[in-house]
C-alpha cells in the first residue's frame, strides 16, 4: 500500500485554479494581488497590455497597499490622541509662527540629522496641533514616533520604576527615532519625576528628535522641574541641535470656538427665517 506523503509538493494540491492560487497568495502575504488580479486581468485584457506589465500593475498595487498598511500601523503605535494635519491648520491665526520653518520641518529631515524641535507659547495656540501633525507626517516618512504629555511621561516612568521595568520603557523610548512630550510646564513635578524625564532627554541626546511642547518661557522652567542645575543641563541637551517654534498670541482654540459659535448662530437665524417666511412668495413679512 502506497503511503501518502505528509506535505504535499507545491501545486500538487486538489482544488480548482481560483482556490489555489487565492491559498498561495494568502501564504504569500499578498491581500492586493488577491482582490485585484481578476479585475486588473480583465483591464489589462481589454486594454491588449502584455503579461509583464499586467504583473508590474499588480505588483505597483500591493505595494502601495502595503506602505498604506505600515503607515497606519505607525500611526497606531504613536498612540496620537488625535490625527492631525497642516490642512486643517489656520497659520494666519498665529502671526509669530515662522510657517515656512513648519512646512520645512514636515518633511521630517531633521530625524535623520536628530536634532529636536521647541514650541512654546501661550496656551491654546494650537502647538499640540502644530506637534501631532509633524509626528503624523515623520510616520508617513517612514519613522517610528511616540506621543505622549510630560505629567503622562512621568507618570508612566514613576510607574515602570516601582515594577522594576524601568530600563526596559526607557530603551522602547531612546529606540523610537521620535518623541514627541507636550504640555511640559502644564503640572509641576517632584523632584523624582524630573529627574526621570531628565534622564529620558538626556538619553536621546544626539542619538533620536524629540519635539517638546511647552506654555512657558525657557526661564520659567525651573518651577516645573523645581531645580536650576537641573534645569540647565535639560535646556542645554534639548537646545544644542533645535528648531524653536514661537507660537504666542491669541488663543487658536477661542477663535474656532468663536467661529463655529458664530456659524451656528447663523445658521439658526436662516432657519427660523425660513420658518417665518411665507410660503407662497418666499418672503418673511416684517414686523
Amino acid at each position: 500500500m502506497s503511503k501518502t506523503p505528509d506535505h504535499m509538493p507545491v501545486g500538487t494540491m486538489s482544488g480548482t485554479p481560483q482556490v489555489l492560487l487565492a491559498h498561495h497568495l494568502k501564504q504569500l502575504k499578498l491581500p492586493t494581488v488577491l482582490r485585484e488580479y481578476d479585475k486588473v486581468a480583465r483591464e489589462c485584457a481589454q486594454a491588449g497590455i502584455d503579461h509583464p506589465r499586467y504583473l508590474l500593475r499588480l505588483i505597483e498595487l500591493e505595494l502601495i497597499d502595503r506602505e498604506r498598511r505600515t503607515i497606519e500601523r505607525r500611526i497606531r503605535a504613536a498612540r496620537f490622541p488625535a490625527v492631525k494635519s497642516f490642512d486643517t491648520f489656520d497659520f494666519t491665526a498665529i502671526p509669530s509662527l515662522n510657517k515656512m520653518l513648519v512646512l520645512e520641518l514636515a518633511r521630517s529631515e531633521y530625524i535623520l540629522r536628530r536634532e529636536n524641535i521647541i514650541a512654546l507659547g501661550n496656551s491654546g495656540t494650537g502647538k499640540t496641533h502644530v506637534a501631532l501633525a509633524l509626528g503624523l507626517a515623520a510616520c508617513q516618512k517612514g519613522f517610528t514616533v511616540a506621543f505622549t504629555t510630560a505629567a503622562a511621561l512621568v507618570s508612566q516612568l514613576m510607574e515602570a520604576r516601582d515594577e522594576r521595568r524601568l530600563l526596559k520603557l526607557q530603551r522602547d523610548l531612546a529606540a523610537v527615532k521620535l518623541l514627541i512630550v507636550d504640555e511640559l510646564g502644564y503640572v509641576p513635578l517632584s523632584s523624582t519625576g524630573a529627574e526621570l524625564l531628565f534622564e529620558v532627554f538626556s538619553q536621546r541626546y544626539e542619538r533620536g528628535s524629540t519635539i517638546v511642547t511647552s506654555n512657558l518661557p525657557f526661564e520659567d522652567w525651573t518651577q516645573v522641574l523645581g531645580s536650576e542645575r537641573l534645569t540647565g543641563a535639560l535646556l542645554d541637551r534639548l537646545t544644542h541641535h533645535v528648531s524653536i517654534l514661537t507660537m504666542n498670541g491669541d488663543s487658536y482654540r477661542l477663535k474656532q470656538s468663536a467661529g463655529r459659535r458664530r456659524a451656528a448662530a447663523r445658521a439658526e437665524q436662516n432657519q427660523a427665517s425660513h420658518a417665518m417666511a411665507d410660503p407662497d412668495t418666499g418672503e418673511i413679512p416684517t414686523p
